[in-house]
């Protein structure tokens, strides 16, 4: 399987710098959802100024990651059990209505449809072997989008972002859990049954693994 390139490939402003570490905090659970973001000790942490920092907590906020409270700073962001059951039902939605979109896929075609997808796996499988588990967690993502992106439907494709980016603790949490409690290969095992239906060209399987392949199963949203 192809090597993934680095996270740090492309050089990043401050601010990118500091929304990337605050991110990787909330996902790797240094940070737990509802705790209280303190500026101070952040900055320290980082070596860097406040402006940069609550220019990155902002950011933060529009991926639904991190909540601004009224004359009281920040948090990490929480999520009810049904806000995230509504949010992969919207994924689940999308996902359906691109495959139903996509396929047949073209057998002739020059560019292989399904290498976005080949890819991500491939990264998934790569840092989980390496014990990375933010990268693993970003290549995750990128296999769903590039599920959506079979539609080559720009729209749905912006439709999905926001989505994705609010699912990021959920699905790294479910992730991790699954590789802790059972085989760590289980989740590329689920994610490869996606990928070989989509290659058989079969609308209803592949619609059926996206749908049933056990994302929830560790959340304990019960």
């Amino acid at each position: 399987m192809a090597i993934p390139e680095s996270r740090e490939s492309l050089p990043m402003s401050l601010v990118e710098l500091a929304a990337m570490r605050v991110r990787d905090e909330i996902l790797s659970g240094a940070l737990e959802p509802g705790e209280r973001i303190i500026e101070e000790q952040l900055c320290g942490r980082l070596g860097i100024s406040r402006a940069p920092l609550r220019e990155a907590l902002r950011l933060l906020g529009q991926q639904g990651l991190v909540e601004h409270l009224p004359r009281r700073g920040s948090r990490v962001a929480t999520w009810s059990p049904t806000d995230i059951l509504q949010l992969y039902d919207l994924r689940h939605l999308l996902e359906r209505y691109a495959i139903e979109k996509a396929l047949p896929l073209p057998q002739d075609a020059e560019v292989d449809p399904l290498a976005r997808i080949r890819t991500a796996l491939a990264e998934m499988e790569h840092h989980g072997e390496h014990g990375d588990e933010l990268a693993k967690d970003d290549a995750h993502r990128r296999f769903h989008a590039a599920v959506v992106g079979l539609a080559d439907n720009r729209q749905l494709e912006i439709a999905l972002e926001p989505v994705l980016l609010k699912l990021q603790l959920p699905m790294a949490i479910n992730l991790r859990e699954e590789a802790r409690q059972h085989d760590p290969q289980d989740g590329i095992r689920r994610h490869l049954a996606i990928l070989e239906a989509l290659e058989a060209n079969d609308v209803d399987r592949a619609v059926a693994a996206v749908e049933h392949h056990g994302e929830l199963s560790y959340l304990e949203l019960g």
